[in-house]
């Protein structure tokens, strides 16, 4: 399983990503590279202000490809399988009075 390694320096980058319409919550990654739906992956996730990575392992759930017609950055959005860490959990903590801003974000 391909590990990819996330550093968030600030909890408005880390709004953009997250995504809260997965069953256990998801981030978008920002990438040129392209991934198949249903891949899966571990990700080593750096919160702000945190020490060390949480790491959580998902699946490709969200495919923004180069080029697509949204003002988005290409990336894949990453749901959550298996997150004994509780990231998603630590991520609604730090984000919690922005969900329901209308900021804009990566995906929806």
């Amino acid at each position: 399983m391909e590990e990819l390694t996330l550093g968030f320096t600030d909890n408005k980058e880390l709004y953009r990503c997250y995504m809260p319409f997965f069953k256990n919550g998801g981030l978008f990654i920002r990438s040129a590279r392209q991934y198949k739906m249903g891949q899966s992956l571990a990700l080593s996730v750096t919160l702000p202000d945190a020490l060390e990575p949480l790491v959580v392992t998902g699946k490709v759930a969200w495919v923004a490809p180069h080029g697509s017609q949204s003002a988005n950055p290409a990336g894949i959005g990453v749901a959550f399988i298996d997150d004994k860490a509780n990231l998603s959990g630590k991520i609604e903590k730090l984000i919690g009075g922005m969900q329901n801003s209308t900021d804009p974000t990566y995906t929806m």
